[in-house]
């Protein structure tokens, strides 16, 4: 099952979502955002799906 399968499936379990609402704007080296990028195409995920997990991994951590 790939990462899209299981967060479609999550999805019907009737939790409910919350709308993504707001945006934070990085400034970081063009080389480093391309590969991140590449990487999460070839994981067959999106960067945005990383950051926000990477966020809710690091308050539920230290929040």
């Amino acid at each position: 099952m790939t990462r899209k399968d299981a967060d479609k499936s999550a999805g019907k379990s009737g939790k409910k979502r919350k709308s993504k609402d707001s945006q934070l704007i990085l400034r970081l080296d063009k080389d480093e955002r391309d590969a991140f990028v590449e990487l999460c195409k070839d994981m067959d995920t999106s960067a945005a799906r990383e950051i926000r997990g990477f966020i809710r991994q690091f308050l539920k951590k230290n929040g």
